[in-house]
C-alpha cells in the first residue's frame, strides 16, 4: 500500500538473505508508488487497489518459481535457512501442495490462536495437518496454486486463502501447518481493517456458496451465525456482519465448483470438518 517503506525493505532484506536456495523477490504496489528497492527486485505497480487476493494473483503472474511464497510488508523471516527448509519440504513430499508458517509476535508475545489454522489452537509449536493456510505466512506448490484457480479477485480481503486451500485440498494435494517455518509479525487485530465485518460475512458466505455441497454449506454458514452472535457484543459490529451475511446471499458469488464429498470427508479427518 506504500505506507511502510522501512517495514517493506525488512521484508525484502529478510527475503534476500535466505541461504540454499534460488529465491526471486516481487513486490507489488497495490494502488500506491514503490519506493527504490535492492537491484534485482521485480516491482509491479497496480493502478488502483484491487484489493490483497487479486494482488496477489499479479504478483504470482510476474514470478517464475515453482514454490509460491506471499509475505505481507510488515512481516519478515527470521531464520536465513526458511526458504531452504520450504524447498526441502516440497521436494520429498510431491502431494503436498500448501505450508501455513508459524507467526510469532517480534516482542516475544504469546503466539496468537487465531494464526494456527485448526481447532485445537493451544499449542502453535506442534505441526499438524490442516485445512486452511494463512495468506501473509505461507508457501504454495505453483501447480496447486495454478490448478486451484489462483485466489479468488472478487473477495478482495478475507477468507480469499480457505477459498483457494479447499480447491487445492479437492485437487488431491495436503496442507501442513510447520511450525518449524516461522514468520515474524507484530500482533495486531484483524478489525483494524474498514469493513472487516462486512467482507468477513460476505466472503464466509461466498465461501460456502462457491465450494460446498448444499447440505454442508447451510450447516457450515448456520454455525458461523452461531458462533457470531456467542462471540460478538458491540452492535454496530453485528449490524455491519449481518449486512455483509445478507450482501453474500444477493451478489455473485462466482463461479460454483464444489467439493467432493470424498474431500468433506478427508477434512474431517484432518480435525476440521467444513461446517465450522
Amino acid at each position: 500500500m506504500g505506507n511502510r517503506p522501512a517495514e517493506l525493505r525488512r521484508a525484502i532484506d529478510s527475503v534476500l538473505q535466505q541461504e540454499g536456495a534460488d529465491v526471486e523477490v516481487v513486490v507489488v504496489g497495490n494502488g500506491a508508488d514503490l519506493p527504490e528497492l535492492p537491484e534485482g527486485v521485480v516491482t509491479l505497480r497496480l493502478p488502483e487497489n484491487v484489493g490483497i487476493p487479486a494482488g496477489r494473483n499479479e504478483g504470482v503472474k510476474a514470478s517464475a518459481g515453482d514454490i509460491i511464497l506471499f509475505l505481507d510488508d510488515d512481516g519478515w523471516y527470521r531464520s536465513r535457512d526458511l526458504a531452504r527448509h520450504v524447498h526441502d519440504r516440497f521436494a520429498a513430499d510431491p502431494g503436498l501442495g500448501a505450508i501455513s508458517f508459524r507467526i510469532a509476535d517480534p516482542d516475544g508475545g504469546p503466539d496468537q490462536r487465531r494464526h494456527v489454522p485448526r481447532l485445537r489452537a493451544g499449542d502453535p509449536q506442534r505441526s499438524s495437518a490442516v485445512t486452511t493456510f494463512l495468506g501473509g505466512a505461507c508457501a504454495i506448490r505453483r501447480t496447486a496454486f495454478e490448478q486451484g484457480g489462483g485466489l479468488p479477485g472478487e473477495f478482495f480481503y478475507a477468507h480469499e486463502e480457505t477459498d483457494l486451500a479447499w480447491r487445492i485440498l479437492d485437487a488431491g494435494y495436503d496442507i501442513v501447518y510447520d511450525a518449524e517455518a516461522v514468520m515474524y509479525h507484530p500482533a495486531v487485530a484483524p478489525t483494524r481493517h474498514e469493513d472487516f465485518y462486512r467482507l468477513n460475512a460476505r466472503n464466509r458466505v461466498w465461501l460456502a456458496r462457491r465450494n460446498l455441497p448444499w447440505p454442508l454449506a447451510l450447516c457450515y454458514l448456520g454455525t458461523w451465525v452461531a458462533i457470531t452472535l456467542l462471540r460478538e457484543r458491540s452492535r454496530p459490529a453485528l449490524r455491519a456482519w449481518f449486512a455483509g451475511f445478507r450482501e453474500g446471499w444477493r451478489e455473485d458469488a462466482g463461479p460454483r465448483t464444489p467439493i467432493k464429498w470424498s474431500t468433506a470427508w478427508r477434512m474431517t479427518r484432518v480435525g476440521r470438518p467444513p461446517i465450522i
